[in-house]
């Protein structure tokens, strides 16, 4: 489509597109709206430059054009913000969100539509983000493949990833339970009927109809034909830049090699549906 009340230039083939003239940290017409609603679907994972207006207000407003704003199964946002989740690391963190491939919390029966991160604070080099579209990993799958995936469920749960997290930074989660769901394999985009994969390393533990033994196979490929170059792009932080990406469409890796220096910001959720 053709974009009056932003500018919108794609940086791959197959995902991702930078927007300007707009600034998050006000109030959007509807017509802005509109118009990073439809590049959002075009290109499954937008990125924005020089928010330097951008406060948590502003940009639980910003998400809320959107869709109602989720609230994370493990970490607490901060005081008066349950929405809002730190994304923080520095020279004491034992770990990273985000450090393994990923889809934002799919073990939700109903799994995020989309993640809008701001992130204020960057390190000197390095902390950049992976974004790999399953759509076009799932495109480029043979149709005797394709076929064989149509119909199958994978069960996701949070039970590994979080308890993991909460072992590292000496939370006791004895008592706690964690969200899991079976989603389909193959899943169709509810806006734009685009077919795409949906299981990942964070939260897929098995494929439902077949053995274990096959399911780690069928899994194992699936993860390393998704995380192939061809079908990412990546993204290199500036202060405060945004990222809002398409959780239905995409996964993402959050890159860990700034060590001992600090990457901080804030992601607020958009509350999605049961993947079809």
């Amino acid at each position: 489509m053709s974009y009056d009340a932003i500018t919108v230039t794609p940086v791959s083939p197959h995902l991702g597109a930078f927007v300007a003239g707009i600034d998050l940290g006000n109030p959007l017409s509807n017509r802005q709206v509109e118009e990073v609603h439809q590049a959002l679907l075009d290109h499954q994972v937008l990125f924005f430059r020089d928010q330097r207006n951008i406060t948590l207000e502003s940009q639980k407003a910003f998400g809320r054009h959107f869709g109602e704003l989720h609230v994370h199964p493990n970490t607490p946002g901060p005081e008066g913000h349950p929405e809002i989740l730190p994304i923080h690391a520095d020279a004491n963190s034992k770990r990273v969100a985000g450090e393994r491939w990923h889809s934002d919390v799919s073990c939700d029966p109903e799994p995020p539509l989309g993640s809008i991160l701001h992130i204020h604070t960057v390190p000197p080099i390095g902390g950049d983000t992976l974004f790999a579209s399953s759509g076009a990993a799932y495109d480029a799958l043979s149709p005797r493949l394709k076929t064989y995936l149509e119909g199958l469920t994978a069960f996701h749960s949070g039970e590994r990833s979080y308890r993991r997290t909460n072992r590292l930074l000496g939370i006791d989660d004895r008592g706690r339970t964690f969200p899991s769901a079976n989603h389909p394999v193959v899943r169709t985009h509810p806006e734009t009927g685009r077919k795409s994969l949906f299981v990942n390393r964070g939260f897929t533990y098995r494929i439902n109809e077949v053995s274990e033994e096959e399911s780690d196979a069928i899994l194992n490929y699936l993860y390393q034909h998704q995380e192939k170059p061809d079908f990412q792009v990546r993204f290199n932080w500036t202060p405060d830049s945004v990222a809002f990406w398409d959780n239905r469409a995409v996964q993402h890796l959050a890159l860990w090699d700034y060590y001992p220096n600090t990457r901080s910001g804030f992601r607020v959720t958009i509350k999605g549906s049961r993947p079809v």
